[in-house]
Order: structure tokens, then sequence, then C-alpha cells
């Protein structure tokens, strides 16, 4: 992982999601990027890059560690910047 981990947060339904980035977010909800479209074409990118895309558009920690281009040590690197008591007490990690 080359990268950085987006941060992550408790939404209002209690799920663990990264912190989306706006401007990648609103390129999105415009249809500027089309998600279909970049999974066809998903070879011409790192897997490291489309990690940190799954991140920037807000995935949640559990759908992110689902993907199939994230590699375990993303997924336990991302686990374990959650450093939450609360979270873990609460079993949400």
């Amino acid at each position: 992982m080359k990268n950085p981990l987006q941060p992550l947060f408790l939404d209002g339904q209690e799920t663990l999601r990264f912190k989306a980035n706006n401007i990648v977010r609103y390129l999105l909800d415009k249809g500027v990027a089309d998600l279909n479209h970049l999974a066809e074409v998903s070879y011409l990118f790192s897997q490291d890059d489309q990690e940190q895309f799954a991140q920037l558009i807000g995935y949640s920690l559990s759908g992110f560690c689902e993907l199939s281009y994230v590699s375990d040590e993303t997924c336990e690197k991302a686990k374990s910047s959650v450093d939450v008591p609360r979270l873990r007490k609460a079993k949400i990690l």
C-alpha cells in the first residue's frame, strides 16, 4: 500500500466508513465519472489506486474489505487504524 488511508468515522447508522472526498463524490454524483466504466477499464489502474479510490468515495470498512482488489494487508491496516475502545466494545470491530 503506497497511498495513505482515508480517515474512518462512524456514520448515522453506526457503520464505520471512510471519509469521502467531496470532489470525487461530486464527480461521481454529477455523472462526470462512471463507476461501471471505471470497473470495465480497471486494468488501467494499479491495485493501490483502486484501493484508494474506494476509500475516497466513502466505502464502509466492511464493504471495502470485501472488494476483490483490496489486499488483506490494506484491509488489516484500515481495521487497525481504528483505535477507539468504544467501537471495539460495541463489537463494531
